[in-house]
């Protein structure tokens, strides 16, 4: 079915455009929560009128919320959790953890929608968008750590293995180069032993 948007909706557009939809996300999501209505003859009349406004709407909401957006970006939550051997969670980390560790730690309260994310079911960093506006999206990032360990410790351990591995395949490189001067000295010393003797030969005859 066609709808006639009366809000942003993420994902799908801006107020005053025409989206087709799914029939059952389109009457029993979008019509009843306001967030469109049927894309009729006539509702299609009042789309300009819908746009202008919302673009005044979104353009206070972007000025009035662009602060909260600063105060997220690029901030780091953590969460303890218990996991198994593989790193696979005993649960999850949620939309609501992570709402809920925001509002404890930044006094910003988000509604559920606001924060799109499968739930992390898996040990590691995350990085998860916020969506105040259309316009305003700012990333947190989500660190989910092993009860009991420092965040990172995962990642430095990897890091340390990594290095002593290019640490290793270089000692190699570098017995396979000791190798090839040998054996380039022993051509050369056989060259120029060879050379002596045609010269000597040369002499006596």
């Amino acid at each position: 079915m066609k709808v006639l948007l009366l809000k942003d909706v993420y994902k799908l557009g801006r107020a005053g455009e025409v989206k087709k939809v799914a029939a059952g996300y389109g009457r029993n999501y979008l019509i009843p929560q306001g967030f469109a209505i049927p894309a009729t003859k006539g509702a299609m009349q009042q789309a300009d009128r819908i746009s202008e406004k919302a673009t005044v709407r979104r353009a206070a909401l972007n000025e009035e919320l662009s602060d909260v957006a600063e105060v997220l970006a690029g901030k780091k939550l953590t969460f303890a959790v218990k996991a198994g051997e593989t790193g696979r969670l005993y649960g999850s980390v949620s939309n609501e953890d992570i709402i809920e560790a925001i509002r404890g730690k930044y006094e910003i309260s988000l509604e559920k929608r606001q924060v799109e994310s499968e739930p992390i079911r898996q040990l590691g960093t995350f990085k998860v968008p916020v969506h105040l506006t259309m316009d305003l999206v700012p990333e947190v990032t989500v660190v989910v750590h092993r009860e009991g360990e420092i965040p990172g410790q995962e990642v430095a351990e990897t890091t340390e293995e990594a290095v002593a591995e290019v640490a290793e395949e270089a000692n190699e490189v570098v017995e396979v180069v000791e190798e090839v001067v040998e054996e380039t000295e022993e051509v050369l010393e056989e060259t120029e032993e060879f050379l002596e003797e045609e010269e000597s030969n040369e002499a006596n005859a």
